[in-house]
């Protein structure tokens, strides 16, 4: 049963883990996106209409992280091109893409994603993994998005910091001025970055909607795009640690439905709250356990006028 309820919560923890994901590539170039709750939004109503739709698992997948990465060049645009506040942009894409995803969405309400791409994401044994004791049972019972997931981690942190582009997005994020210096493109990287961190959201949100629901309710991510967004700091902005994090905030999120069986004298609604109570302890936690390596770029939050260098 434990083996069960582990297994359950890497399933919920995934769509944290690839919004979280995203959030540490925008951060790690300069920019706090509070829009992610709003990318993950627009991912998974879109993600869901294509899949609908189409019946193709590969397109939904794909209309999903175009989604998501519209919303992020609208804020790459205002933020990066016209110099706007970071915080306040990232909070009006988060008002936006929840708009936006009520709107195309209202006639989708309800409705079950085709068997064919229910069938396409359901969980498989991995061969050969998944017959290793407890490991195997608790991550290598998946669908294949979960397994995306994985490598993704993976992908990332090589990026990261393992090739050229990772170390140049690294320190555009500390000092955009000294990169800008050494002829680094400072405005090309962060349009990258902040793209590809859309589409990750996006496909956060779409792992809802096409996967762990497979139904379209009224408020899909239900608030968990702000729950990636303190993810980042308790990971430290390492993707390894996020795998952590998301896996941590997976096993609040279900809690409630699993204690609700030991019939407790305690309000169901408070387990609801439960991986909001946590995101608080954790920032709480990581801003007073300040060290070298957990600390933020220290160009986060802050615009570059080339005109200033």
């Amino acid at each position: 049963m434990f083996l069960y309820f582990l297994s359950a919560a890497v399933r919920a923890g995934t769509c944290l883990l690839f919004a979280t994901l995203g959030e540490i590539i925008s951060e790690k170039v300069g920019h706090t996106n509070l829009g992610v709750e709003g990318m993950m939004q627009m991912g998974a109503v879109i993600g869901f209409i294509a899949g609908f739709i189409s019946g193709n698992p590969y397109v939904a997948l794909l209309c999903a992280a175009l989604a998501g990465m519209a919303g992020a060049l609208i804020y790459a645009l205002l933020t990066v091109t016209f110099k706007a506040n970071q915080i306040v942009t990232g909070l009006t894409l988060s008002i936006f893409g929840t708009g936006f995803a009520t709107f195309f969405g209202k006639n989708y309400i309800g409705k079950k994603i085709p068997d064919a791409i229910t069938t396409f994401f359901a969980p498989f044994e991995f061969p050969g993994l998944s017959k290793i004791p407890w490991i195997g049972e608790v991550f290598f019972n998946q669908s294949g998005y979960v397994y995306f997931s994985y490598v993704l981690v993976i992908v990332v942190f090589i990026y990261l910091y393992k090739t050229k582009w990772g170390l140049h997005t690294r320190m555009i994020g500390e000092n955009p001025a000294a990169a800008d210096a050494s002829g680094i493109s400072v405005d090309r990287y962060k349009y990258f970055n902040i793209a590809l961190s859309g589409a990750l959201s996006g496909l956060g949100g779409a792992f809802l909607s096409l996967v762990y629901i497979s139904i379209l309710p009224v408020n899909v991510v239900g608030g968990r795009g702000w729950i990636a967004v303190a993810l980042v700091i308790f990971a430290m902005w390492n993707p390894l640690l996020a795998m952590v994090g998301a896996y941590f905030f997976g096993a609040l999120d279900i809690a409630g439905y699993w204690l609700q069986q030991y019939n407790l004298p305690v309000s169901i609604y408070l387990f609801d709250a439960l991986p909001y109570l946590a995101t608080v302890f954790v920032l709480l936690f990581t801003s007073m356990r300040k060290t070298a390596n957990s600390k933020e770029p220290a160009w986060l939050g802050r615009n570059y006028f080339k005109e200033d260098r």
